[in-house]
Parts: structure tokens; C-alpha cells; sequence
């Protein structure tokens, strides 16, 4: 019996892959068309979509233990409730949920407010889940490096309160260590909830004074304008995705985006090593576009 991955082809999920296969572990990754996505080696690939249901039956027949990792959609909530149904249904007690952090807290967004939707199923039902909330990713700001070394400006609007961002390779190797321990488990796990943190925080202007001084020379924030943020992002996406991502981050501007106390630690004794730091990724990025 295997380990399916749902979200396989994505920032996380393909790292998720990655690291299971590196362990030995029998793999299939959810796909929605045959040949389209580069599996390592002895991972499988199951054609499925989460709105499908019958496809998602045939995906979820004979797996053992689930990471449900759902990307940004209009129908969100409605893929995953059913996916985690399904895995009912199919009789799967091992399962690894990719929520965000203060999901609970966000209750105007509406990609947090329906992963906290999610949170709820699983705790009035006590399924076998290790919920992941995870902080901004260090990943988000791929997207703007060419502003911030184009114009000399951090573009990104989260204010004041700062983010405990986190790396994206960190984010996918706590689930790998949470998948495994649920799979080789003899019996099905308690439920568990981890906030996945980087080791600082780090507010707009501290951000771009990091690209300063990784770039030697000076990059300033942007400031905390949401309306020109959705402007911007609805040139390229879809209106309804924009306005979640601008009203995502006046929340964060507002109450930030912060583990409880001890959760680095915590975080840290799991993978047995420090937790990537913001400038590294920062260095890491720049030497790469050199």
C-alpha cells in the first residue's frame, strides 16, 4: 500500500515527493494528465482531479496513508471536504493536511477561513490527522525579485506585525517526517496540529532591508498599500484570487503572522537541524540569478 501525494506538482507537494522517494517509500502522485510531470524514480502517477469524484475514488483505492495539500481555487473547500470523505470512505486512517497558520484567526479570507472549515471536520471527527499550518513561505518572494532588484523596492504589503517566514524545503520535509511516522505506525495516530515558523520574524521594512544588504544597495519597502497590491496581481490572475490575496494580507498586516512560543524548537527537534533562515534564502536566490 502506498502514500498518495494530492498537490504533487506543486512548490510542496513536488518536494514532498521528492523527499518520500529519497526514503524508500512507496509513492504515487496525484496528476491530472499522464506524461505531463517529471516523477523521480519509482514514484507512480495516478491521473485524478479533486473535482472528480470517481476519479478520486480509483486514486485513493488501495493507499495507505494521505497528504491532501490543496492549491488556491474558486472551489476550494468543496475539493478538499470531499477529499477527505472519500479517504473515509476508502478506509484511510493515516493522513497529513496542509492547512496554513491562524486559519482560525483569518475569518474574513477565504482560502484561510475554508482550510479552518477543514480543520473543524477533522477535529469533530477525530480523524488521524496531523494538521500543518505553515507562515508565508520565503518561496513567495521568487515571484518578486525581479521588482526588487529591477526598481529597489520589497513590493510585498505585510506591514508591521512581521511574519515568521519559512521555507518551503522545510515546510515539505516536516511533512515527509509526519507522513512516515503515520505510515509506519501499527495503529492509526492522535491527531496533531503543528505551526511550521521560520526562526525569525520579519516585518516589511526588515524584509527589504535584508535584500539591502544581501544586494549592497538599498531596497525599501514598498509600504503597506493592499489596493495597489490587488491592482497589480489582477493583471495577471483571476479577480476573485486577487481580492483573497489582498484581504490575506491586510489580516497580516494586522495580526501578523507568528508561531506560539516554542514552536521553532519544536520544529527544529523534528528535523534535527536549524530551520533555514530569510537571508540564506535571500543569498541563495541572488547568487542564483547572477
Amino acid at each position: 500500500m502506498s502514500i498518495l501525494v494530492i498537490g504533487a506538482t506543486g512548490t510542496i507537494g513536488s518536494l514532498v515527493v521528492q523527499g518520500l522517494a529519497r526514503q524508500g517509500a512507496d509513492v504515487t502522485a496525484l496528476v491530472r494528465r499522464t506524461g505531463t510531470q517529471s516523477l523521480p524514480a519509482g514514484v507512480k502517477g495516478v491521473v485524478g482531479d479533486l473535482s472528480d469524484v470517481a476519479s478520486m475514488r480509483q486514486a485513493l483505492h488501495g493507499v495507505r496513508t494521505l497528504f491532501l495539500l490543496n492549491a488556491l481555487a474558486a472551489d476550494e473547500l468543496t475539493q478538499s471536504l470531499q477529499a477527505l470523505n472519500l479517504a473515509r470512505e476508502a478506509g484511510i486512517e493515516r493522513i497529513v493536511y496542509l492547512s496554513v497558520i491562524h486559519a482560525d484567526r483569518y475569518t474574513d479570507v477565504p482560502h484561510f477561513a475554508g482550510k479552518h472549515t477543514v480543520e473543524r471536520m477533522i477535529e469533530s471527527l477525530a480523524l488521524p490527522v496531523t494538521v500543518l499550518r505553515p507562515a508565508y513561505f520565503m518561496q513567495n518572494d521568487i515571484a518578486i525579485q525581479p521588482v526588487i532588484e529591477g526598481y529597489g523596492v520589497f513590493p510585498m504589503p505585510i506591514g508591521a506585525p512581521g511574519c515568521a517566514m519559512v521555507d518551503a524545503r522545510d515546510i515539505a520535509d516536516i511533512a515527509v517526517a509526519e507522513l512516515l511516522r503515520r505510515d509506519r505506525a501499527p495503529s492509526p495516530l492522535p491527531r496533531l496540529t503543528l505551526e511550521i515558523v521560520g526562526p525569525e520574524v520579519l516585518n516589511g521594512p526588515a524584509a527589504a532591508a535584508v535584500w539591502s544588504e544581501v544586494l549592497g544597495r538599498p531596497i525599501a519597502y514598498a509600504g503597506d498599500d493592499v489596493q495597489a497590491f490587488e491592482a497589480q496581481l489582477a493583471q495577471n490572475a483571476p479577480g476573485w484570487l486577487a481580492y483573497d490575496l489582498r484581504l490575506m494580507m491586510a489580516r497580516i498586516q494586522q495580526l501578523g503572522q507568528i508561531g506560539a512560543d516554542g514552536a521553532v524548537q519544536k520544529l527544529e527537534q523534528l528535523l534535527g537541524r536549524p530551520l533555514r533562515r530569510y537571508q540564506d534564502f535571500v543569498a541563495e536566490r541572488v547568487r542564483a540569478a547572477a
